[in-house]
């Protein structure tokens, strides 16, 4: 059982100013895991504080202090990687081997990734007299979610700290327990008190807190882009930088060229991984009409080959991570059924032999139209639908009907096909042939999938202000 009842703010451990407490639980068994404290404005109060003072002196480091100070945070979390991968699985359900190979290594790529940027990074330049540099935004408010919850903290903190920002984190509610170890590895890695601090709590009450502080220079979301729109009032008052990474309803583009046995099979395999739970996830199959009863089958059968089942055990699909995420999903798939689309495989409940766990069978709806709630709403579950196409020009279409543009996906045999196609396609990151994700691409979205990128050289401009000092040299 772990309780983790403190805040970690200015560089020790604090109680919270109100005391009130939240259990975690489970996925896998839906039994208690864990509990810790839920914030209240006045943590945050202290977390900003802290945080103001520390940039007084942070925002002033060389190049080489926080290189060195990224090298000893890549170290601790290196040192913890076990019982982040244990947490992972212990808060939303991942697959142990899934969070081995996966959850913790991209958490610690982006620091390897931030030191190798921040080396080579050139924030000064100049135009005749005038330079025209860089600076360190001052201090951001992080608010990260539950489905990649090292990952999405490492890709914000491991920027804003290359560049000089101090910060206040609030990790989900729902998966807190990497975020309580990320934040001791931060400790034993010697920041300074003050440039990382970290109150849990749910949205209401320390989310708001934190978009709204006149204190906080810059919030920095990722979740739903129902919550990202109330970050983004609650920030406007203050005029505040607001980055956010929000939903998405990703197109994967089966174009007629392509082996389409191989293409179908991946790409339901891709929806698959973290049980469906990530936001660029390919979760409308686009196949040519002609081509649906053989895209049908390949898909039940790569369906029946997906094991589901304790997160512990070596299986492909874990549970998801709350009740209240298992009953939308199963909303959402009664609903594909009475909209009309062919359930291929699945379907409503959990899958046989399992009966006490947040566990959802692995579904596939055919014959779906771009106008049915499970082909606009993001399902964020192990629900793929497959959708037809006359011709590609009706494909990039459909892909581009959608209020989100976070991802893309296209298969096709004629690489330069391919790259016209991603050309066409409005989304912040078009994967052409299941390529693997590169942690230095920036990842964002267009539309109602946010603003702003992450990961990579693009991120540190997310967290960094830019200044013209005229007159800089003589004219």
């Amino acid at each position: 059982m772990r309780n983790y009842l403190d805040f970690y703010i200015d560089g020790t451990w604090k109680a919270p100013a109100q005391p009130r407490s939240l259990e975690v639980i489970n996925p896998a068994t839906e039994e208690v895991a864990g509990t810790i404290s839920m914030g209240s404005a006045p943590d945050v109060d202290r977390a900003v504080a802290a945080a103001r003072r520390a940039f007084e002196s942070f925002g002033r480091t060389s190049r080489a202090e926080r290189l060195e100070l990224l090298d000893c945070v890549l170290a601790e979390l290196v040192a913890r990687k076990d019982d982040l991968a244990a947490a992972i699985t212990e808060e939303m359900g991942a697959p142990a081997r899934l969070a081995a190979a996966a959850h913790v290594p991209f958490g610690i790529g982006h620091f390897q990734i931030a030191r190798q940027v921040l080396a080579g990074l050139q924030p000064d330049r100049a135009i005749g007299s005038t330079l025209i540099t860089a600076e360190p935004i001052g201090v951001v408010g992080m608010i990260t979610p539950w489905n990649w919850p090292l990952n999405q903290i490492a890709c914000k903190v491991a920027p804003a700290l290359a560049v000089g920002c101090t910060m206040v984190l609030k990790p989900s509610e729902v998966a807190p327990f990497s975020a309580q170890i990320f934040a001791e590895a931060i400790h034993a890695a010697g920041v300074p008190a003050g440039v990382f601090n970290m109150v849990n709590g749910d949205g209401p009450s320390v989310g708001a807190a934190i978009s709204s502080h006149p204190g906080v220079d810059m919030v920095s979301f990722t979740g739903s882009t129902r919550a990202g729109v109330q970050v983004a009032c609650d920030a406007a008052p203050t005029v505040k930088r607001v980055h956010q990474e929000l939903g998405g309803k990703s197109a994967n583009i089966i174009l007629p060229d392509a082996d389409l046995a191989d293409a179908v099979a991946r790409g339901v395999e891709a929806m698959m991984i973290n049980s469906g739970q990530s936001c660029n996830a390919p979760s409308r199959m686009l196949v040519p009409i002609s081509r649906m009863d053989e895209a049908k089958s390949v898909a039940a059968a790569t369906i029946a080959r997906q094991v589901v089942g304790s997160p512990t055990e070596a299986v492909a699909l874990g549970p998801v991570v709350s009740q209240v995420q298992w009953d939308r999903i199963q909303a959402l798939i009664t609903q594909g059924i009475a909209e009309g689309a062919t359930l291929v495989a699945g379907g409503t409940g959990r899958p046989e032999g399992l009966d006490r766990g947040y566990y959802v069978r692995p579904t596939v709806f055919a014959d779906v139209t771009n106008e049915m709630t499970i082909a606009r709403e993001e399902i964020f579950g192990p629900v793929v639908v497959l959708i037809g196409y006359r011709n590609v020009e009706e494909a990039v279409k459909i892909a581009n009907d959608s209020v989100y543009g976070l991802a893309a996906y296209v298969q096709s045999a004629d690489l330069e096909q391919a790259r016209a196609i991603a050309s066409c396609l409005r989304a912040g990151q078009v994967l052409i042939n299941y390529a693997a994700l590169d942690l230095n691409a920036p990842f964002g979205g267009y539309k109602q999938s946010g603003n702003g990128r992450e990961w990579g050289e693009h991120a540190f401009h997310e967290f960094m202000e830019v200044k013209a000092v005229l007159g800089f040299a003589p004219a």
